[in-house]
C-alpha cells in the first residue's frame, strides 16, 4: 500500500520534471493502480495543491532561512527572495502556460489558504497586530505576491516589482 506522503513525494518529483502531474504516468512510477492513486490522493487538483505546496513551502523556508531578519525590511527580503525563485522556476512557468485553468483553481484557493496561514506566522515579525487584523492583512499581502506571480492568469502583463514592493510596504506599515 502506498503511503499519502509517498505519493505527495512522488508528484512533486514528477512536477519538477514535467511541470505537471500526469496521474496514469505518476501511478506507475509509484507501482500501483490509478485507481489507488486517486483513492489516496483523492483528486488531481487535490495532489497538485498538495505538490505546489510543498514545493513553494521548501522555497518560502529556505527564503525565510536565507532573509533571517523581522520587521518590514525582512518580510520584504523574504517575499523578493521568494518571487524571484519562484519566477525563475521553470517547471512552475510551464504549469502557468499549459494549464491556466487547473493553476489558477488550485492555486487561487488550496495554495493560497496555505500561502496566508504561513504569510499569517512571518507578519507576526512585523508589529503587534490589533486582533483580527493579522489574518487581513497576511490575506491582502499574498493577493499582493499571487498578482506579481501569476499576473498572466490574471489577465494582466507583467506587474511592476518596485509597484507591487511600495504597495507591500504600505499594507506592513
Amino acid at each position: 500500500m502506498v503511503t499519502r506522503e509517498q505519493v505527495v513525494r512522488g508528484a512533486c518529483r514528477f512536477f519538477v520534471l514535467h511541470g505537471s502531474v500526469d496521474m496514469d504516468a505518476l501511478a506507475a512510477g509509484l507501482a500501483v493502480s490509478r485507481a489507488t492513486l486517486y483513492r489516496v490522493a483523492r483528486s488531481r487538483d487535490g495532489l497538485l495543491a498538495d505538490a505546489l505546496w510543498t514545493l513553494g513551502g521548501r522555497v518560502l523556508e529556505g527564503a525565510r532561512r536565507q532573509c533571517a531578519d523581522g520587521g518590514v525590511e525582512g518580510v520584504l527580503r523574504v517575499t523578493r527572495e521568494f518571487v524571484a525563485r519562484v519566477n525563475s522556476a521553470a517547471p512552475f512557468r510551464r504549469f502557468l502556460c499549459r494549464e491556466p485553468d487547473t493553476a489558477a483553481r488550485v492555486l487561487l484557493h488550496e495554495v493560497h489558504r496555505r500561502a496566508v496561514a504561513a504569510q499569517r506566522d512571518i507578519l507576526k515579525s512585523v508589529k503587534p497586530w490589533p486582533p483580527g487584523e493579522l489574518d487581513q492583512a497576511a490575506y491582502l499581502y499574498v493577493r499582493l505576491v499571487e498578482s506579481v506571480l501569476y499576473a498572466e492568469l490574471l489577465g494582466g502583463g507583467p506587474l511592476d516589482l518596485h509597484l507591487a514592493e511600495r504597495a507591500a510596504r504600505s499594507l506592513l506599515a
